[in-house]
């Protein structure tokens, strides 16, 4: 069973799993969008912000940190230089995926990873708790407190509402429309 083991073997041993994402992160960093699998896509977006997020950091350590993954010293220096001031005040996600279909040859599913671009603004998504059916029929919870200030004002309102009800006047035209109708049935 592979319970609590996160991360995708991908059909590869360790050792080749690691150098191919050192080679991917290298390419994307270098190109700022790559052609992939989608598991492979997933699986390298989360080896990309730990690189960029070092850069942000900026330090010889995190310097040397990024080094393990990006082998290339150019790109290395432009990820510490051009992307940390890029990514400065965005806190992480700075990869999107874009789905492309399925390959011909062995059907699988193809997509791009790519850097966000430049100006993008952050979005702030909320994640939604999903309400059961028995909590939407129970309605809002209130404290004992609560219902006790509610109950006076409800007592409030309940003079106002019968002062709307239609007025004598209105109620003649009704009944004047009505008659009519009445007198081409008795006609027939």
């Amino acid at each position: 069973m592979r319970h609590k083991k996160s991360g995708r073997k991908l059909n590869r041993t360790h050792s080749h799993r690691k150098a191919m994402f050192r080679n991917m992160v290298t390419s994307l960093l270098e190109h700022e969008k790559i052609v992939t699998t989608v598991p492979k896509a997933k699986e390298l977006r989360g080896v990309a912000d730990r690189v960029i997020t070092y850069a942000k950091k900026g330090t010889l350590h995190h310097r040397r940190l990024a080094a393990r993954y990006v082998r290339d010293a150019g790109v290395l220096h432009t990820v510490f230089t051009d992307y940390a001031e890029r990514f400065r005040d965005r806190p992480g996600g700075y990869t999107r995926i874009t789905r492309l279909g399925w390959r011909r040859g062995d059907a699988a599913e193809m997509a791009i990873i790519q850097l966000i671009p430049e100006g993008e603004p952050v979005t702030k998504t909320k994640k939604r708790r999903k309400a059961t059916a028995a909590s939407e029929a129970a309605g809002p919870v209130t404290s004992k407190e609560s219902f006790e200030e509610e109950a006076p004002a409800a007592d409030a309102e309940t003079p106002a509402a019968e002062s709307e009800v239609p007025s004598a006047e209105a109620a003649p035209a009704v009944e004047a429309d009505a008659a009519p109708a009445a007198d081409e049935k008795a006609d027939d």
